[in-house]
């Protein structure tokens, strides 16, 4: 049996949403027909976000065991529910024997037709380190990084959801995505796992908004169903 692996517990919440949306993509009418996944959920991985803006390396090592815990039990494809930890993505990719999904492209693919200026909603790390811009810049599409107020309330809706305050974390995002409407951007990417749980409690909003975890589980399914793995 050929097994997804999942690297987790960044945090756990956004793993559980990613394990939710594979599941609910994949098409099937019993247990069996269902993707039969191995999650690494690995909650005291250090903060990757403070970690790149320090320049220290402390996650790394953290990361790779799960990536070996991954290779001992054989899975077929890695995915890694915390856009911060991509940061590593080229030092995860050298040490797993299975190809590993890099969310930022998967997301940033999914950016609706038409689209010129594109909000990146993300961690200060994620950000820093700049992968998400540079995937948009590649498809001429202008990356809107918030500014240091709006960051700063996006900072306490990423807090408010690790610590399980849900409502106080979606009040913090429509905050972001108001100011965000007036500066006229026409779409938002959900750049750290931990908004789309935020925006469950939203309505509708005036641009799209592209769910990372979303993404990321969809381009797990389509890998892992067109290879057969939920053929029991």
């Amino acid at each position: 049996m050929t097994m997804i692996g999942v690297l987790g517990g960044m945090g756990p919440l956004a793993t559980v949403d990613f394990m939710e949306k594979v599941i609910n993509l994949t098409r099937a009418e019993s247990d069996q027909q269902h993707l039969p996944m191995m999650v690494a959920n690995l909650p005291q991985i250090p903060d990757r976000s403070r970690s790149i803006l320090s320049g220290d390396e402390a996650p790394l090592p953290y990361l790779l065991k799960g990536i070996d815990l991954l290779n001992r039990n054989e899975v077929g494809l890695i995915a890694i529910p915390c856009n911060s930890s991509h940061h590593w993505y080229a030092q995860m990719c050298a040490r797993s024997a299975a190809p590993v999904l890099h969310i930022a492209e998967t997301c940033v693919a999914a950016v609706p037709a038409g689209v010129s200026r594109t909000a990146v909603l993300a961690t200060r790390g994620a950000l820093a380190s700049g992968f998400y811009q540079r995937s948009l810049a590649a498809r001429d599409i202008e990356p809107v990084v918030p500014d240091d107020a709006t960051q700063h309330t996006l900072d306490t809706c990423i807090r408010d959801i690790k610590a399980g305050r849900l409502a106080e974390g979606s009040a913090a995002l429509a905050d972001v995505l108001a100011t965000l409407a007036d500066g006229g951007v026409q779409a938002a990417i959900m750049g750290c796992t931990e908004i789309p749980v935020a925006a469950r409690q939203i309505g509708a909003t005036a641009f799209p908004l592209i769910d990372s975890t979303l993404e990321l589980a969809r381009a797990t399914m389509m890998y892992a169903t067109t290879r057969g793995w939920n053929r029991f």
